[in-house]
């Protein structure tokens, strides 16, 4: 193991082009000089991630998530930075320099990128062996060549074959110096009492790919008839594979997607690689499980449209139904398309070009609420019973949708086609909606009154702060933060980022010009301040004693070595809204008022410190023998006397 060094690093960074980084994993639109889409860290439906290409960084402004390139590549594919690093070498073509590392930095390499690794390893043997074995060729190559597939997609897709022997893979892999404790982790093996067996043997493998293209699981069809073994076989869930955050042919299909703002939704394998075969390349798969949240979010990254397409299995159409109500909660545009009875989209990919397939879902898609009201009301016939059951399940997928104009369409839709009042039907919605807000206010209730029964307190972290306030800080989520002196010291810090090398006084006699910087420095040093947290304390002193103009400066902390500090730097460094011209001729910018802006801000702090002083005395005053008692009082009465002097240049607040 080593670590990369300075020189490549610095050649790195000049390479990435931001855009193209985080265009990968989220569909981005032009806003101005920005780039704008949907936020991959948080929950969102209108779009407030930010991406500025200009100067190398992105921004959430819903739920303060920044940094640059390698910081997005770290938090997206939860990676450490040296591997960030080397993700993002290996884009665009950079050799890496690197130096060994020591023992300790080896062992903290984890268990994540070992799996990377075991799976990549893997994936290249079932490739090899259906490639470029007799057994591979005649029975997996046979089989995939039967079901109409070409080589070039079967590569496409890096298709593969366990042969039939049980510990085949897992000899070849402990030969090559692969550790057992990986290979079971990942799920390429199991364990019994004659040793490692293979999990996946006798059976055409299909790889499970990240959005940025690495291997996180497997899933493997046996092609003998065996009621005893089952069809299909998945890797278990792990540190770097949660299938209920997995789409499969994602990775293929991300492009496609953005391209043409529409997603087409599977079932299987299959599905998805003969409608990729056949030309249809935006597409993708729940894997045979139902749809979930994570699942929901991944596809609303780059579009959203969604076009869900059935069989003719009457069942499998009812089990997958029940689980569209979350595409209509996300926001999302759903159409529907019941293929001919006996045709699944694998079949009738195999029969249809991509034009002719196309322009049969653009012929028979329908919006999902009418979908679902014929599907039941065939159902329902006349029993009155079926009937009200078939209402209130039409209701409650229109109550989930978040555009009050598009439920509204639907409800006059879904009252036309039933033959029921509107009104009846939107007072449905209405008793819909407050029932779950009842339950989302007694789940927040039941979390209040547990967290008074234990006393409000939480686990402590670093610093003396409980371990949530750590996580708050570590996603630096400042809207949230309710410590007056945590934010004053934020707007120190967001000062320095902005400012910290603008003159505010210009050179003297001395020669010498005072920055920003140099004035928080003095006043500071001065009073013996200093930052609660070590984060922010580290940041202040390297801030104060930068040297450099004012674009050096945020260039250096914005793509800082250590990414805590550049996703710090980012978030502070950047602004969601600025004044308009009238507006900075009626309150002047803050470069025309620097200096009294400055002081202004290092005052609030000091204003901070002093209050807290005051306070934390106040509580010592409660249990402090009579003695400590008047020490305490004089020094209230000083720290009182500057609170009034701070005030007073503040404007005279309290």
């Amino acid at each position: 193991m080593a670590m990369i060094d300075k020189d490549t690093v610095d050649r790195i960074f000049s390479a990435i082009r931001i855009e193209e980084v985080v265009g990968d994993y989220v569909s981005l639109h032009r806003r101005g000089a920005n780039l704008i889409g949907l936020c991959p860290f948080h929950n969102e439906k209108t779009p407030s991630f930010n991406v500025n290409p200009a100067r190398g960084i992105y921004k959430c402004f819903g739920c303060g998530h920044a940094g640059n390139a390698v910081n997005f590549i770290m938090e997206i594919e939860q990676e450490s930075y040296p591997d960030a690093l080397r993700r993002l070498a290996k884009k665009y073509g950079i050799e890496i320099k690197e130096r060994e590392l020591t023992e300790e930095q080896k062992i903290q390499q984890g268990v994540r990128e070992s799996l990377f690794v075991v799976n990549e390893m893997a994936r290249d043997w079932f490739v090899d062996e259906l490639h470029n074995t007799e057994e591979g060729r005649n029975i997996g190559l046979a089989y995939f060549r039967e079901r109409g597939l070409s080589d070039e997609v079967i590569r496409t897709f890096q298709l593969g074959y366990s042969p039939e022997r049980s510990d085949a893979l897992s000899h070849a892999a402990q030969k090559k110096g692969y550790k057992e404790e990986y290979l079971t982790k990942a799920g390429l093996c199991g364990k019994n009492d004659r040793g490692l067996y293979d999990r996946f043997h006798g059976r055409v493998i299909y790889p499970v790919f990240s959005l940025s293209g690495r291997v996180v699981a497997f899933g493997g069809r046996i092609l003998k008839k065996n009621e005893k073994m089952a069809k299909y076989v998945n890797s278990p869930e792990n540190e770097i594979y949660h299938k209920s955050n997995e789409l499969y042919g994602l990775y293929q299909a991300k492009q496609s997607i953005a391209r043409e703002n529409r997603c087409y939704l599977v079932e299987g394998y299959m599905d998805v690689i003969s409608m990729h075969q056949s030309g249809v390349k935006n597409v993708v798969a729940s894997s045979g499980t139902s749809l979930t949240t994570g699942q929901v979010k991944l596809i609303h990254r780059f579009t959203e449209n969604v076009t869900v397409l059935y069989d003719g299995d009457a069942a499998g159409i009812h089990a997958s139904v029940r689980g569209i109500d979350m595409l209509l909660e996300e926001g999302l545009n759903i159409r529907v398309v019941a293929l001919p009875d006996g045709e699944d989209p694998d079949s009738f990919a195999q029969k249809h070009n991509a034009a002719d397939f196309v322009a049969y879902i653009e012929e028979h898609s329908v919006d999902f609420i009418r979908f679902k009201t014929d599907l039941l009301r065939q159902e329902a016939g006349s029993d009155p019973v079926k009937r009200a059951q078939l209402i209130t399940s039409v209701v409650q997928s229109i109550s989930v949708i978040p555009d009050l104009v598009v439920r509204q369409v639907y409800l006059q839709e879904c009252a036309r086609q039933l033959g029921i009042s509107e009104l009846v039907l939107g007072n449905e919605v209405i008793r819909l909606k407050q029932g779950r807000m009842i339950t989302e206010e007694e789940r927040r209730r039941r979390e209040a009154n547990a967290a008074r029964l234990n006393g409000n307190r939480q686990p402590e972290g670093e610093n003396g702060r409980s371990i949530e306030e750590n996580s708050k800080e570590t996603k630096f989520d400042i809207q949230r933060q309710t410590d007056k002196l945590f934010r004053e010291e934020t707007n120190v810090l967001r000062l320095l980022i902005k400012y910290g090398s603008e003159v505010v006084y210009p050179a003297d006699e001395s020669g010498d010009e005072v920055t920003v910087s140099d004035v928080v420095r003095e006043e500071l040093t001065t009073d013996g301040i200093k930052f609660n947290n070590d984060l922010y304390q580290r940041m202040y002193e390297e801030q104060i004693a930068f040297r450099g103009t004012q674009k050096e400066r945020q260039r250096h902390f914005f793509y800082h070595d250590d990414p805590d500090m550049a996703r710090l730097s980012v978030h502070l460094g950047t602004e969601r809204y600025v004044l308009n011209s009238s507006q900075k001729q009626q309150y002047g910018t803050v470069e025309e008022r620097l200096e009294d802006w400055t002081y202004h801000v290092i005052y609030e702090l000091k204003l901070a410190v002093v209050k807290q002083l005051i306070q934390q005395r106040q509580e010592e005053m409660k249990t402090a023998d009579e003695t400590r008692q008047m020490e305490l009082l004089s020094e209230i009465a000083t720290y009182n006397e500057a609170k009034k002097q701070l005030s007073e240049e503040l404007g005279g607040r309290n």
